[in-house]
């Protein structure tokens, strides 16, 4: 498309009726406008978006520590958090299949009456996984930041034996209280809750045992063990049930799948654990994990029972079904926040260090969650009523296609909740937590009540959680992406004369029309470029339109008040410039972008070369680089003489050049630098969420600007 308006263009220009060359620039920006808006948009917010990433993996401002060991460290939390994370993936997406096969086989062979008994019982076990998942959750933290193996089992015979003491007095008072609950759930048997204590007794000594796995990361192993109880459960309900059983048998398989993962979970340090050894493990770490857990279970798991106490077993047994949707959901997110917390727990030494983990947390979970919830949309609501039977028919409330798809989305508010909340747990003691409580007890009372139809519920848990997530995501966001510190002090930059903007842009332009953007105005604009004319309006206003056919949205940014400046620059004052943050230098700069770090990393790449167009550019300009032959003029921008700087263009030349050996001489380079209070407004210079928002407003607002009608229009002027 480019390389047609550029050869119409260039007809355009060797034309001479003006009238028709107006008509045919106009006809060209009409039919492109709307490819140009989504390939600009797309493009920049992909680039914009992974530099956001990239440039908060380690702070930078700390030139004590040598760059090579955090850039490992960085890259090590990075490889462990994907790797985990994808191998809990894997098995998570077995364990949905046989859970969502599980909960088909029970709703089609028990009915919704018997499948609203199973799903209230199996709720209450998951009401007890807050105290399972606070023991996990700590045993993970402590095994992950501790380094030798006698301290991570000490830690572990601690909170093994505490998980016992725990699950009998919980098992104890479900057998005290079974004919009060099994009333109250409209239960038809006394025996489901003495089962459900049974598994009580072994479910949260589980979660200490997943709790080492998950500190040591054994992530594989962690996955097996969930695979374990997913298909031990599926495979012991279809044959109970087929045995005559009935929702005894549905409820005993999940006995036993509880109990075959207990046994089954490995590694664990056994026997040899219970040493002299004591780890001391702050109590405000159990009490933050159980208070996390218990709002968690509560939002996950509370509104079933609820159902089941205010609904007749039919509607209520409706509603299980549609948080089948939701357990999925989470179980899917968890994958991800059970690698995270490990990791980010282990990452102890610098804040800035495990940034990387929380955005690609996030962003796994986003993309997860986006793609379950349109696959949902994307499924007939036929589909649905084959699955479960026609007894699960919804009458209004736009059906049950309709109540999956809200619940769905309300539950993966929640889990991007649970990813920021985990990941502050897993750096410290956090007050998070306590608020995801409070909301927890406010969905309850919601529903307590407004409780009229299964839809209101639904739509009362997805308000709630839309303002939770905002609760919790603002504070911390503004913290993490935010940069705390304040600009690095520099000796006075060497100021050796201001520079028109006329000046800068002929520069710029000169290093600039070698590429293919150019090809055909060469031969049209050569003189233009190489000769300037700087005293002249209209070869400056074609200069810039050319300029902009290329570089227009990376000029906008610079701040209206910015003063150019050719300066000097000494081999000592490099360690304040930095590399420009795009996608192929946050690739190699692991972390941080000043120009030293970067052309370290590339120089231990150098002698073993990965086969891609980035390292054979920078070996394709290294002898013109030496010998002069390509544009020696470097832009650089910044707050002022003190500040950092950044490489606004020229960064492969520079890179080329120090790489060189021997290293090319800085006095052959002419720099010029923009100098702005604003600056750090601009993406360019600072990348955050503030400045990225207003590149892509000054996107949106520069639209319809057209570089290739302003040349026409003042080419026609001149002819």
């Amino acid at each position: 498309m480019a390389q047609w308006r550029r050869r119409f263009l260039s007809r355009y220009i060797s034309r001479s009726a003006c009238s028709s060359r107006a008509f045919t620039i106009f006809r060209v920006r009409a039919e492109t406008l709307c490819f140009r808006l989504c390939i600009s948009l797309c493009s920049e917010i992909s680039a914009h978006s992974m530099t956001l990433v990239g440039q908060f993996r380690i702070r930078d401002t700390s030139r004590s520590t040598p760059p090579s060991a955090t850039q490992s460290q960085a890259k090590a939390l990075r490889q462990k958090l994907l790797g985990g994370s994808l191998t809990l993936l894997a098995g998570s997406g077995l364990v949905g299949v046989a859970n969502l096969v599980y909960n088909v086989i029970t709703a089609r062979m028990l009915g919704p009456t018997g499948f609203a008994h199973v799903t209230a019982v199996y709720t209450l076990l998951m009401l007890a996984s807050a105290i399972t998942l606070a023991f996990q959750a700590v045993c993970a933290k402590y095994v992950a930041s501790h380094e030798s193996c006698e301290d991570k089992a000490a830690i572990f015979s601690s909170l093994h034996l505490k998980s016992w003491m725990a699950s009998i007095g919980l098992g104890l008072l479900l057998f005290l209280f079974n004919r009060v609950i099994t009333k109250y759930l409209n239960l038809p048997d006394q025996v489901l809750i003495s089962l459900l204590a049974l598994g009580t007794a072994f479910y949260i000594p589980l979660g200490v045992r997943r709790g080492y796995i998950q500190g040591v990361h054994a992530f594989r192993s962690l996955a097996v063990n969930f695979m374990v109880e997913g298909l031990v459960r599926l495979g012991g309900a279809y044959f109970l049930i087929k045995f005559g059983l009935g929702v005894k048998g549905a409820v005993l398989a999940s006995v036993i799948a509880v109990v075959a993962s207990y046994l089954l979970a490995r590694p664990h340090p056994g026997l040899a654990s219970f040493s002299k050894l004591k780890i001391p493990i702050a109590s405000g770490e159990g009490v933050q994990a159980i208070v996390f857990f218990a709002g968690q279970g509560a939002i996950n798991n509370f509104d079933i029972v609820l159902m089941n106490h205010f609904f007749v077993p039919e509607q209520a047994g409706i509603y299980a079904a549609v948080s089948l949707v939701g357990r999925l959901i989470n179980m899917f997110a968890w994958s991800v926040v059970n690698t995270m917390f490990p990791v980010s727990a282990a990452a102890r030494s610098s804040d800035r260090e495990a940034r990387p983990v929380l955005f690609m947390s996030l962003a796994m979970v986003f993309l997860i969650l986006s793609f379950l919830i349109l696959g949902l949309w994307a499924i007939p609501s036929f589909l649905w009523r084959t699955l479960f039977g026609a007894h699960f028919e919804v009458a209004n409330s736009g059906g049950l296609a309709t109540l999956l798809i809200l619940y769905a989305v309300a539950t993966g508010i929640y889990s991007l909740s649970s990813v920021l909340i985990s990941y502050e747990m897993s750096r410290k003691i956090a007050n998070t937590s306590w608020v995801q409580l409070a909301f927890s007890g406010a969905l309850i009372l919601g529903i307590w009540g407004l409780h009229h139809s299964l839809a209101q519920v639904i739509y009362e848990r997805l308000f709630l959680m839309g303002v939770l997530f905002v609760a919790v995501a603002l504070p911390l966001l503004r913290r993490e992406i935010t940069p705390a510190e304040s600009l690095e002090i520099h000796p006075p930059l060497g100021l050796v004369r201001p520079l028109s903007e006329q000046v800068v842009i002929a520069e710029f332009l000169r290093s600039e029309f070698h590429h293919p953007e150019f090809e055909e105005y060469r031969r049209e604009f050569a003189r233009l470029v190489e000769a300037p004319d700087l005293q002249s309006d209209r070869e400056n206003a074609l200069r810039r339109a050319l300029l902009f056919l290329r570089r227009g949205a990376m000029w906008r940014e610079l701040p209206d008040d910015t003063q150019w400046f050719e300066v000097t620059l000494t081999r000592e004052e490099l360690t304040r410039v930095r590399f420009f943050p795009r996608a192929q230098w946050r690739r190699v700069a692991e972390g941080s972008f000043y120009i030293t770090d970067v052309v370290t990393c590339l120089r231990e790449k150098w002698q073993e070369p990965p086969d891609d167009e980035f390292f054979r550019k920078l070996r394709r300009i290294s002898n013109p680089v030496q010998e002069g032959l390509v544009s020696r003029t470097v832009l650089l921008i910044g707050v002022d003489a003190h500040s950092p700087l950044t490489i606004l263009d020229g960064n492969h030349r520079m890179a080329a050049a120090m790489l060189a050996q021997p290293p090319a001489a800085l006095e052959t380079f002419r720099f010029i630098c923009g100098l702005s209070p604003a600056m750090t407004r601009c993406c360019w210079y600072r990348t955050n969420v503030n400045t990225l928002s207003r590149y892509l407003t000054n996107l949106v607002r520069h639209v319809f600007s057209d570089p290739e009608t302003d040349l026409g229009r003042f080419l026609e002027s001149g002819s």
